[in-house]
Formats: C-alpha cells, sequence, structure tokens
C-alpha cells in the first residue's frame, strides 16, 4: 500500500508563530511512518514559503495527497489559508473557509452563536482610533475582559479592573487587531472541551483550566510551567453532559468541521455554562489539550491524526461530487 503524502503548513504571519513551530513538530513526530510520507511547508513571519509554496491551482502541487495546516492565527487559522486549499482543490484539515473566518473573529462568532441559542458573555466592539472608555465601563462595568477580534493563544488580552487599566488594554488589543472586543468578566471556572467530526460530531470529556496567575494567558498557557490541568474536569454527570453538548453545538452553529476545541467559562454565581471561544486550528504541542482531551476520551495522539486526516479526505470527496458549473 502507498504512502500518503502529507504537508505539514506551519508557522505563518501572526504572533502565534512560535506556538504554531512546536504544534507541527509534535504532529511530526507522530504521524505514523508506515502510513505517511510528510512534506514540510513553512511558512516565515513575513510570510515567505520554504522550500516552496502550495499553488493555488488544480493539479499544480503533484505529490501531495493532503494538507495538515497547524498555522494558528491570523493568515492561517482565519479562512485565508483554508482559501488557498480550496482553489489548490486539495484535501486538508480542520474546518473550511467559512467556519474558519467566523470562528476567528470574535464578534462574529458571538453573534452566530447567540443567534443558535448557545450561551455567549455579554460584549462590545470597538474599533482602533474610536475607542471609549466610558462607554464600556457605562455598559459592562468592571472588571472587564479586552481582546483583539481575531487572534489567539490569548495574544493581546488583558483583564482591566481599573480604567487606567483600560486605556492601556484597549491600546494593547488594538495594536494586534483594529476591532476590540470588551467582555463583562465572568467569576467562576474555565473549561475547555474538544470536538471532532464532519456532518457526525463527538466532543471528548472536559478538562478544567486552573491557571495560576490572573487568567489563561499566553505565558500560563505556554511559557510557564504553573497552571494545573484536571482531566476529567470534576463536574457532576450533568455538568459533563452539558458542556459536551453545548460544544457540539457550537461547532455546528460555526459550520467548523474536522477539528475544534470549545472554551467555556461556568459562572460561580448562576452556575451556567458559556462558550468563550471556538478554536479551529488547537494548539498540538506536548502540553496542548485538544489531543490530550481525546487521549482520556480514548483516542491515542497518533490515531486522532489518522482521524482527522481521514475526516479531510472524506469531506473533499464529498465537496467533490458536488456541481459547480451549469452543463
Amino acid at each position: 500500500m502507498s504512502l500518503l503524502n502529507v504537508g505539514v503548513v506551519y508557522g505563518g504571519r501572526s504572533g502565534e508563530h512560535e506556538v504554531s513551530l512546536r504544534s507541527a513538530e509534535s504532529i511530526i513526530a507522530k504521524l505514523n511512518p508506515a502510513r505517511y510520507n510528510v512534506t514540510r511547508y513553512f511558512v516565515s513571519p513575513e510570510g515567505k514559503w520554504h522550500p516552496r509554496p502550495i499553488l493555488p491551482e488544480p493539479g499544480a502541487n503533484p505529490g501531495l495527497d493532503v494538507v495538515f495546516p497547524i498555522t494558528h492565527g491570523t493568515f492561517g487559522e482565519d479562512g485565508t489559508m483554508q482559501g488557498l486549499f480550496e482553489l489548490a482543490d486539495l484535501p486538508y484539515v480542520g474546518p473550511g473557509v467559512l467556519g474558519s473566518a467566523v470562528a476567528m473573529d470574535k464578534e462574529l462568532a458571538k453573534r452566530v452563536l447567540r443567534d443558535a441559542g448557545v450561551p455567549t458573555v455579554d460584549f462590545l466592539v470597538q474599533r482602533r482610533g474610536e475607542l471609549n472608555v466610558d462607554a464600556i465601563i457605562d455598559s459592562l462595568g468592571l472588571p472587564v475582559f479586552v481582546k483583539p477580534a481575531n487572534l489567539g493563544s490569548s495574544v493581546g488580552i488583558s483583564k482591566a479592573k481599573t480604567r487606567e487599566a483600560l486605556e492601556a488594554a484597549l491600546q494593547e488589543a488594538a495594536r494586534y487587531d483594529p476591532k476590540v472586543i470588551i467582555e463583562r468578566s465572568i467569576s467562576g471556572r474555565e473549561f475547555e472541551c474538544s470536538v471532532l467530526g464532519n456532518e457526525s460530531l463527538a466532543a471528548s470529556y472536559p478538562c478544567e483550566i486552573l491557571p495560576e496567575r490572573e487568567f489563561y494567558d499566553y505565558e500560563a498557557k505556554y511559557v510557564l510551567d504553573t497552571t494545573r490541568i484536571e482531566l476529567p474536569a470534576q463536574l457532576d454527570e450533568q455538568q459533563t453532559s452539558t458542556i459536551r453538548q453545548l460544544a457540539i453545538d457550537a461547532v455546528r452553529a460555526l459550520d467548523c468541521e474536522g477539528m475544534s476545541r470549545v472554551d467555556f467559562l461556568l459562572e460561580t454565581a448562576t452556575g451556567r455554562f458559556y462558550v468563550n471561544e471556538v478554536n479551529t486550528l488547537p494548539g498540538f504541542t506536548s502540553i496542548s489539550m485538544y489531543p490530550k482531551m481525546w487521549e482520556h476520551s480514548g483516542i491515542a495522539y497518533s490515531e486522532l491524526l489518522d482521524k482527522l486526516i481521514d475526516l479531510a479526505l472524506a469531506r473533499h470527496g464529498r465537496r467533490k461530487a458536488t456541481q459547480f458549473r451549469r452543463t
């Protein structure tokens, strides 16, 4: 049986470049060499492809059967990279153009989730050059979380407890995106849940994130070794069932396929779960929770990679059966 040629695309032009490098190395190390022939496609922080780019034309990339993109963040997770693969007529792991783009934009994702009946935290959106501290405090009070609307790995995110901190947080978030989202701060617990599948979706057992810092920021995720993880999360049977179903509901509402990690907040005062974000290319580093949750749920890392590639091929086959021109 011939090997399947897998192109792993990593790096990229985002603040999550370094995380992408670590994810790629973990994936490449775990791809079964008896099944796959791996080609690396490194994208520099300036957007240069090495050793060569994937070309946006059907048939222009011989020897490439399926793409495994692990380009977290802007220009990789937001639908742009996925659009390239669609133009090239290549199967690829993870959600498609629409799901990737909507999930990456925190404002649009929250609006879609809210319309689908999935609970989300109250929020405001402001734009670079029109930042208004008074409007935020009048509407949401303090403290609040301030985030770039299109980024991941907690890059550019701050928790603001004072007016002065809010002003600084707005400027910091606006460095990374012209659109800034401000959310009501929830006092409670943080959870994550992994989702896998195309038309049929399955959710893993959730984990709880217990950061030593103020919140689960970039340093807590990737630099410091102080964050504690409880897997499985200490939730009762009903809570576990609720979070798994909400994860599936959120992924389906955003039209995501392949893989997604859904992040949750559980408000202590109300006992209510809120979907915080849906991550369409979650981390695959040695400490990343997407593969760890599936491992706990009965799917080992290498088997998970197999399933993701199979899902990519199945979706591409389904799409090939779709007619795009009049005959």
